[in-house]
């Protein structure tokens, strides 16, 4: 009979859980050595783990299925709570599994002895410590299903040491999953009504209604009522490009999503979340739905968002409706010294067929979205929770996930830094990911911020803590101490010729883009005055400005 170990190996991979991420431990060995039992299986090391949890995150993303993780005790699964935050905000299953001391050591408190269950409750809807060698595979199966949802979810399984070795593992069948149910008749009447009814509408869309079914749909809806097609913030996953609506996403700073959704009437939310500002600003209002319009729920998280547009199509008669489509459309490969904005122009010229974007480019990206609307169909993840550390590990797991498709990280120099690490796993798994790593030596987002709340502090001291030149990151040496291949441009020239050899020659690239901080000097100081006036502007003339600073 297999040990516990050997069992839910087998388990995980009758299940369709067939990729694990791991960074192990002492408490962890019988599990690693069950990997040489289970041929489905396939183990990919990291080195810290937030690369294994922001890895899982991504190819779940990609596969529509989870991948595990092992990560060791506590402190281990600590290190990777940045990333779980990232997909529990996403709606992301993941398979959490964190290896625990044998269930007689835990009264000697050792030395990494620590409460898993209320680390792991932070970012898990679902959690246990399996109590027995007899229990566990059902343990097992029931995390599968719990974190497949609806809606997905990161569920944390804790597994003691003994629990592990002992004998008397039984592999156990996975259950029923359940099936979301569409929207109500009656809730689908209420919001086709108020689609007709006149007045400024829109449609915001989030998670499984970003995909090219739901998209078409919603654009039918457009084309049929005038209502205006927005997406989440920060998307779990977006497809994108020629042939497929474009869908505007909602903007990071409030005040820009405010200027966005003025005047709405009514705001239909199908699998997302009601906008809400970032953060709290002094004086500024949190809830950004605008005065006077009312929210409907098409379909809440834990329903079909494609079943329930569809029948909103059907009851708006709108099965006929021509949707409006991205016609294709590349900007002209830029020259001369380099810019996040000419970075963001390259990629669009250059972007290949089928390509995954890993979007953590914070503010040197906010050019991107135009820069590739027009480009040939791809998808977009971006930075779902706001932990930043999320673009490398998501790229590692996107390219396992869809090893014929071509992966670009795009990282600001500050968030590559939190999990840097992950190139290490590109050139072990020999990846075909491209990171462009944009070096602008700042954080240059929380310079915006440090204006934008209104903070005091703006000497030296202050600076400091946001500047990361002094010494300057050399992320060429570091990606070839981890070997991945790395080059640096300064000049759309250079950065031309480098994505051109990374695209067309396979295994892991690094790109370090050196660019100015967008937002500096006069433009830095201006910039909250601007936004402070939008709400005063004629529309026609905040929305210009809207276009202007995040098209």
């Amino acid at each position: 009979m297999p040990n516990g170990a050997q069992a839910l190996m087998q388990t995980l991979a009758d299940a369709g859980v067939s990729v694990c991420f791991s960074n192990p431990g002492t408490s962890e060995m019988h599990f690693v050595a069950a990997l040489d039992h289970e041929p489905r299986m396939r183990a990919v090391l990291t080195l810290f783990e937030g690369v294994a949890t922001g890895a899982a995150d991504g190819y779940a993303r990609m596969a529509d299925k989870p991948a595990a993780t092992l990560l060791h005790l506590g402190c281990g699964l600590g290190n990777g709570l940045a990333n779980l935050h990232n997909a529990r905000k996403g709606r992301v299953p993941v398979v959490n599994i964190v290896g625990d001391h044998a269930t007689h050591h835990v009264q000697y408190d050792a030395q990494l002895q620590s409460d898993i269950e209320t680390v792991a409750r932070n970012v898990s809807k679902w959690v246990r410590t399996s109590q027995s060698t007899a229990a566990l595979c059902q343990d097992t199966v029931e995390a599968v299903a719990a974190s497949m949802g609806p809606p997905g979810q990161v569920a944390t399984l804790i597994l003691p040491a003994d629990v592990s070795w002992s004998e008397g593992g039984v592999p156990a069948p996975m259950p029923t999953l359940t099936v979301p149910p569409v929207a109500d008749d009656a809730v689908v009447e209420t919001i086709a009504k108020a689609l007709q009814g006149g007045g400024k509408t829109a449609l915001l869309l989030g998670a499984r209604a970003l995909r090219e079914p739901a998209l078409m749909a919603a654009a039918r809806i457009a084309a049929q009522t005038g209502a205006k097609l927005y997406a989440e913030v920060f998307p779990t996953r977006i497809e994108r490009g020629a042939g497929l609506p474009h869908v505007e996403r909602i903007a990071y700073l409030a005040e820009l999503a405010s200027t966005q959704l003025a005047g709405l009437k009514h705001l239909v939310l199908v699998d997302a979340k009601s906008p809400v500002s970032f953060f709290a600003y002094p004086g500024k209002a949190s809830d950004l739905v605008p005065e006077g319009c009312t929210v409907h729920h098409l379909a809440t998280f834990e329903q079909d968002a494609l079943g329930s547009l569809e029948k909103l199509v059907v009851q708006l008669g709108a099965q006929a409706a021509t949707p409006e489509l991205q016609a294709p459309l590349r900007p002209e490969l830029p020259s001369g010294e380099l810019s996040a904005e000419k970075v963001c122009q390259t990629i669009g010229a250059l972007l290949p067929e089928h390509a995954i974007i890993v979007d953590e480019a914070q503010t040197s990206g906010v050019k991107l979205p135009s820069a590739t609307r027009g480009a040939p169909r791809h998808d977009v993840i971006t930075l779902t929770g706001g932990a930043i550390g999320q673009g490398l590990p998501n790229a590692v797991g996107a390219a396992i996930a869809c090893p014929d498709r071509p992966v670009l990280a795009l990282v600001g120099d500050g968030s590559a830094m939190y999990t840097v690490q992950a190139l290490w796993t590109m050139a072990r798994e020999q990846l075909n990911v491209t990171s462009v790593i944009f070096n602008n030596k700042s954080y240059a987002i929380l310079n915006m911020e440090l204006q934008r709340v209104g903070a005091t502090g703006k000497g030296d001291k202050a600076r400091s803590q946001l500047d990361i030149g002094n010494p300057g990151l050399d992320f060429v040496q570091l990606a070839q101490g981890m070997g991945v291949q790395a080059v640096r441009a300064t000049t759309a020239e250079e950065l031309i010729r480098a994505l051109e050899n990374a695209l067309r020659t396979p295994g892991p690239h690094l790109i370090e883009a050196v660019v100015p901080n967008a937002y500096t000097g006069l433009k830095l100081k201006v910039l909250p005055h601007v936004l402070n006036a939008l709400g005063s502007l004629p529309q026609p003339l905040a929305q210009a400005i809207k276009r202007k600073v995040a098209p």
